[in-house]
């Protein structure tokens, strides 16, 4: 496949798999509101660096898994358990969730960025969508010619995902002088996101 057309693809698959409201974006969100513009963006950034070792993965085990339906089975059943505690621990949160006013922490990047790579790191379903992705596009990593394909995908599914959470960035940081209200309600909607992941996993089962 010609390479321009390769990342082009990947870019807007992944910054259209990224888009609606999911575990990330809305973790993205949260933290844009709570502690400021440039902590949402760092927050992508760790998500996006996550997102490139995902997409490489995917790559070396795209057909595997597709031809192993044990193996994808438990990629799901693995996806049920995180997101079913998630669902939990944001409902609980929800409850015990005092509206305060909120103040934004000066230096806190280090954490918002680590907070990106755990959020994306126990985000599972994005592996068997950039594998369903490069086995679409016919993607190898054997030769020099498949290394660079390898790579031009990496790349593109991390540039599409960081895209897409920085409109959440930007959409969410003109919330930011109003945040008692996301405050209130955003857990219980992170808890609502959970069990809608657990069931569309499910169906997918």
């Amino acid at each position: 496949m010609e390479i321009t057309k390769l990342f082009f693809i990947t870019y807007f698959a992944a910054l259209l798999g990224v888009l609606p409201p999911g575990l990330v974006n809305m973790s993205v969100a949260k933290t844009c509101v709570h502690r400021g513009m440039r902590n949402g963006v760092l927050v992508a950034i760790g998500a996006s660096v996550v997102v490139m070792l995902q997409a490489f993965f995917a790559v070396l085990l795209a057909r595997y898994i597709f031809s192993n339906e044990a193996v994808r089975n438990t990629l799901f059943r693995t996806g049920i358990v995180i997101f079913g505690i998630l669902a939990v621990y944001f409902f609980i949160k929800a409850k015990k969730n005092k509206v305060k006013d909120v103040k934004i922490p000066k230096h806190s990047g280090r954490r918002s960025f680590w907070k990106g790579v755990f959020v994306a790191t126990i985000n599972v379903l994005p592996l068997p969508y950039f594998c369903a992705i490069s086995a679409a596009l016919n993607i190898t990593s054997k030769g020099q010619a498949g290394i660079l394909e390898v790579g031009l995908f990496v790349l593109a599914a991390a540039a599409g995902t960081f895209t897409s959470l920085y409109v959440y960035v930007v959409g969410f940081n003109r919330i930011q002088h109003e945040p008692r209200n996301f405050a209130k309600y955003s857990n219980y909607f992170m808890a609502g996101l959970m069990i809608i992941l657990v069931l569309i996993t499910l169906f997918r089962m």
